[in-house]
């Protein structure tokens, strides 16, 4: 198949660490059949009474398999394949979803941050998929171009934990959040953001929810360690590189189940 992003396109990416692209992640209907799984997904998780906001459904095709579907489509792999080559590993998914008027806040952060010691070297392209339109009405993800060189940050506590999706952000003064960019998306379009890259979003005090898709991507050149987690990497292009174990994403995956059974999420 062939690659999605042009060799400018690539260039940007690299260089200031994120990408909009905005034309159609899948076909419509294919599309339409990953908003409807969600739909699914979310009624459960509401009707299990989870402790956690709908912004916390991490790692979901840990117990859904049927994600897989998506997750390991040609449509995504071509799209991450010409920023981190040929062999790709999934390293995880998350739908974020903000409930209008109540959703929370993303505090800034790097993702790194929460895979220090999981991955060595943290290198991992996270495909942000609108499944709602992500607007500055609604908390739209903002990035922090050119931030993506360092990706451990120093952190302090939040001052209202309960209105955040975290509880911990970057402190003041390590970035200037005047040059944040909106990532603004229509539903089926998406980002592309490295894994070190400062970003965050505002709550979603608006009537429309928002609910994104992250799919996480690295190259089997990237060791895993999975420890006593349960946490799985699978092998969606190429071959591994790098002495990894992976997953089969045709069954739950069992031993993370049996370590979260109120579904809950392990990290970011």
């Amino acid at each position: 198949m062939p690659a999605r992003l042009d060799a400018a396109q690539v260039e940007f990416y690299n260089a200031e660490g994120y990408l909009i692209f905005n034309k159609p992640l899948f076909p419509q209907p294919r599309f339409d059949a990953l908003k409807a799984c969600f739909a699914g997904l979310l009624e459960k998780w509401t009707a299990r009474k989870v402790s956690r906001s709908p912004e916390h459904m991490d790692v979901p095709h840990f117990w859904e398999p049927r994600l897989f579907e998506w997750l390991l489509d040609e449509a995504v792999l071509d799209l991450v394949e010409p920023l981190i080559g040929p062999d790709i590993a999934l390293w995880s998914s998350h739908f974020i979803c903000k409930p209008p008027a109540v959703g929370k806040r993303v505090p800034w952060h790097e993702d790194s941050a929460y895979w220090k010691g999981r991955l060595d070297p943290v290198k991992v392209v996270t495909v942000w998929l609108a499944i709602d339109p992500s607007t500055p009405a609604n908390g739209n993800m903002q990035v922090i171009p050119r931030s993506h060189h360092n990706g451990f940050s120093e952190y302090e506590k939040v001052a209202r934990p309960e209105t955040s999706v975290f509880d911990a952000e970057i402190r003041s003064g390590q970035f200037d959040p005047t040059q944040a960019v909106d990532c603004i998306l229509r539903p089926n379009e998406c980002s592309l953001h490295d894994g070190k890259l400062i970003h965050g979003s505002a709550a979603n005090t608006g009537t429309m929810r928002r609910c994104g898709y992250t799919m996480r991507y690295m190259p089997t050149t990237v060791k895993h360690f999975a420890g006593q987690t349960g946490h799985q990497v699978y092998l969606a292009r190429g071959r591994d590189r790098a002495g990894n174990e992976y997953g089969d994403p045709t069954r739950p995956n069992q031993a993370w189940i049996d370590k979260h059974p109120d579904g809950q999420p392990a990290g970011h």
